[in-house]
């Protein structure tokens, strides 16, 4: 059996689970803590944050501060704002990593695969032709070239823009 060792994990899985919404959790943090949540921009409605687990380098995610499970919950200036923020990220994710596509989406509710199904999201993922090689469909495994801290500084510095 082969093992690919990922000693930062550690940390995820030693970790008390969380007994509220995570997405809340951030939202609530100070501006102090944003480089250890991976929140790269907050603006007035939403917030843009890394997924600490990504499919792809630069995988990020925009969400509303407010607690919605639906999408026709959020108000349309929050989701106005969702939608120009995801643009934004678009734009930089493209530009940042030469991305030749982008999958956006939102899943939402647990049966639509949501994994923090009881807050809204969008997901940003940059994506290249023929970007799963055998490590993806071999082997079950992705290799990211960048850590999240060098994608926090690239995408904080390009969204700030």
């Amino acid at each position: 059996m082969d093992h690919l060792w990922s000693p930062w994990r550690y940390s995820y899985i030693k970790a008390a689970p969380s007994s509220g919404c995570v997405f809340c959790e951030i939202a609530q943090a100070p501006p102090e803590q944003d480089r250890e949540l991976l929140v790269v921009l907050r603006a007035e409605s939403n917030f843009v944050v890394l997924n600490r687990y990504p499919y792809t380098s630069g995988h990020a995610m925009v969400i509303p501060y407010r607690h919605h499970g639906t999408l026709e919950e959020a108000s349309a200036e929050t989701a106005q704002e969702m939608m120009l923020l995801t643009q934004r990220l678009e734009a930089a994710l493209r530009k940042l990593y030469r991305a030749e596509g982008v999958n956006l989406g939102m899943n939402i509710g647990r049966a639509a695969g949501a994994g923090v199904a009881g807050h809204i999201h969008m997901h940003a993922l940059p994506r290249w032709v023929a970007d799963a090689n055998f490590m993806t469909t071999v082997g079950e495994t992705r290799v990211l070239p960048e850590d999240l801290d060098t994608t926090w500084v690239r995408l904080r510095e390009a969204l700030a823009a």
